[in-house]
């Protein structure tokens, strides 16, 4: 009987490592396609949120400017190239506009071709 007895413990300890064992083993290796799509997928949240950081901190350098108003300008950013849209009041608004964007760390680009003049606006210096 006492044999009995050690057998069946054994057994008992070696399937309760095989449990743990089992229990502990990672899932089944991703085939090159998913990684490359969960890479992708991660790629995307990163650089989608850099843009967002990089939209905000140019929207709020354009805003600190003292001289002119941003106040009717919209960013966006898309992968590093900031582009502004909106309204301001002078040729010398849309230039500073290019160079506050583009002396952002991290911009790689400025596209203004969507900034307009504002119609009732003065075209004779800087907006005040």
């Amino acid at each position: 009987m006492r044999l009995g007895h050690k057998s069946s413990a054994y057994a008992a300890l070696v399937a309760s490592a095989a449990a743990a064992i089992a229990a502990c083993a990672s899932s089944p290796p991703k085939s090159l396609e998913q990684e490359r799509a969960g890479a992708a997928e991660s790629m995307r949240s990163e650089l989608g949120a850099t843009d967002e950081i990089l939209a905000t901190t140019v929207y709020s350098e354009l805003n600190a400017n003292p001289t002119y108003y941003f106040r009717h300008v919209d960013v966006t950013v898309d992968n590093g190239v900031v582009h502004l849209s909106g309204y301001v009041w002078s040729t010398d608004a849309i230039y500073a506009a290019r160079k506050i964007a583009g002396n952002v760390p991290g911009i790689t680009g400025v596209m203004t071709n969507q900034l307009e003049l504002e119609r009732n606006g003065r075209d004779a210096g800087p907006a005040r």
